[in-house]
């Protein structure tokens, strides 16, 4: 048995051991985890806005002159080195009149990436180079070598707020997704959180994937973020979120997108414009638990218009291009046809919520009218984290939709029977595989309804020789003017059926 001075001796040496043991390990490499800490800590205390710091000449500016500030390409960062990925910059001006801090993790600790003016040109813009002195960075974007080998196209962008667009093969921009929405659509006015620090992991010559984290931060909300972007066919960006709430909020919207719906096939431009559709997106799909698929085509509404899917854990969501043709658009400049569709894929279960679609009036194809996200039914609770994991799919050849049978075209115009009447008509085109597989004379029927606000007059289902596909013509009457009506239509051949076509017909 030891006796008490040998006891003492070992405890004396075990703590020795361990001491030098902690002194050996080296310091953790700065990770989601620090991010993490900094987003709990500003939840903690009160918000605190610093305001703009730009200069006069920066900050009334429109978008042209903006624009007309140039990142010089041989600056980007890691070109040199000649990695796979590269940094571009964007200078501060304009509606980005606040500084995004933004650092590279180098050996595993943070080291800031300072203003330079040095990076801009400026010649084309009127600004003195001077002027810019002592401000940050907008935001970045990165480049990689997604369509031809030899050119590194720009595929990723964070500019504003918690906005960010990222393209796949034969893309170009359109569709925004968000960190967060906070209060989208509440009479108590939205509330924009930002990214105000991002931190880069280095990719080496092999990386297929850049790994970067986000701290964001609003008066109500703060939170910490890990993005892993994947380019290719269809880009993927992985997010890993751990949000704080400052206090409550009416409505918290996880993995938003943006975008713009101005006129298209179900709803004809209100005045003289040769493109036949001019929007983004042009519908609404969301994939639930159960199975089912449910498209909602867009509007431009005369009032706001907010509607909801209730869900159990979806396996996923998006506001989706389906329109992909040049005849379409007859836009040889913004080219909607290659505009992305973004997809949401839940990562793990995330419990009963909803998907909530807001479409706002828009003037013209600047602004953007439509929102879509989801609200967990779980009520947040302050300083409380909210875990969230996802991905966004950044789609355009092969978009993700039911297997079955799914809408590419809604119609829409007055009834006619064989006339014009006082109904209300729609022609909606279904394609894929389940009429690919049918014979000619198969048998082919269609599910309609409406709610209490409209009447079904008339439907009918036949094949289209053109596409291969098949159509439905619905007629109905809305009993008042003053209130939307809920439409729905879907194909079945025995047991199959296609995706849900569900229509919210705006007021007036």
């Amino acid at each position: 048995m030891p006796t008490r001075s040998n006891t003492a001796l070992l405890a004396f040496v075990l703590l020795a051991s361990v001491a030098r043991a902690h002194a050996a390990a080296p310091p953790a490499a700065f990770g989601f985890d620090a991010v993490d800490a900094r987003a709990k800590a500003l939840a903690g205390s009160a918000f605190h806005d610093a305001g703009t710091n730009l200069p006069g000449s920066l900050q009334h500016m429109d978008h042209d002159r903006y624009e007309s500030i140039r990142f010089k390409p041989a600056a980007s960062r890691w070109r040199a080195a000649k990695l796979p990925f590269e940094l571009g910059l964007f200078h501060e001006g304009w509606l980005f009149d606040r500084p995004v801090r933004l650092n590279e993790i180098v050996k595993g600790k943070p080291v800031e990436i300072p203003f330079d003016a040095q990076l801009f040109d400026y010649s084309k813009s009127g600004i003195e180079p001077a002027a810019a002195d002592g401000l940050g960075y907008a935001g970045f974007n990165v480049h990689y070598a997604l369509n031809m080998p030899v050119y590194k196209d720009d595929v990723l962008a964070f500019l504003g707020a918690s906005y960010f667009r990222a393209l796949g093969k034969g893309q170009m921009y359109g569709i925004s997704a968000r960190g967060l929405a906070i209060d989208t659509a509440l009479a108590s006015g939205e509330e924009f959180p930002r990214f105000v620090e991002f931190w880069f992991e280095r990719p080496d010559a092999k990386s297929d994937a850049l790994v970067f984290y986000g701290l964001l931060d609003s008066p109500r909300a703060t939170g910490a973020y890990r993005f892993a972007f994947t380019p290719g066919v269809d880009s993927i960006v992985e997010v890993t979120a751990r949000i704080y709430l400052r206090d409550n909020v009416g409505k918290l919207g996880i993995a938003p997108l943006t975008s713009m719906y101005f006129h298209g096939s179900n709803q004809r431009a209100a005045g003289e414009d040769f493109r036949p559709e001019v929007h983004d997106s042009d519908g609404l799909s969301i994939q639930s638990s159960s199975g089912e698929w449910i498209w909602r085509p867009l509007v431009n509404p005369k009032r706001l218009l907010v509607t909801s899917f209730a869900q159990e854990s979806p396996k996923g969501f998006g506001l989706m291009q389906r329109q992909r043709r040049f005849e379409a658009y007859q836009d040889l400049s913004t080219r909607y046809g290659a505009h992305p569709s973004a997809w949401i894929e839940p990562i793990g279960a995330w419990g009963p919520g909803r998907v909530e679609l807001v479409q706002i009036p828009a003037p013209d194809e600047t602004n953007d009218n439509i929102v879509a996200y989801w609200i967990s039914d779980t009520a947040p609770t302050p300083k409380q984290p909210i875990d969230v994991h996802y991905r966004v799919h950044w789609q355009k050849d092969d978009e993700t939709h039911a297997a079955s049978a799914w809408v590419t075209a809604t119609l829409r115009g007055k009834g006619y029977s064989p006339k014009p009447d006082s109904s209300l008509g729609f022609a909606i085109d279904f394609e894929g595989p389940m009429l690919e597989a049918l014979p000619a004379n198969a048998p082919l029927d269609v599910d309609v309804s409406a709610d209490a606000n409209g009447t079904i007059v008339g439907k009918s289902v036949r094949r289209n020789p053109d596409t291969g596909g098949a159509r439905v013509e619905l007629r109905f009457k809305r009993n008042d003017d003053t209130k939307p009506t809920e439409l729905r239509a879907a194909l079945r051949s025995g047991t199959t059926g296609s995706e849900t076509w569900s229509y919210a017909f705006p007021p007036g």
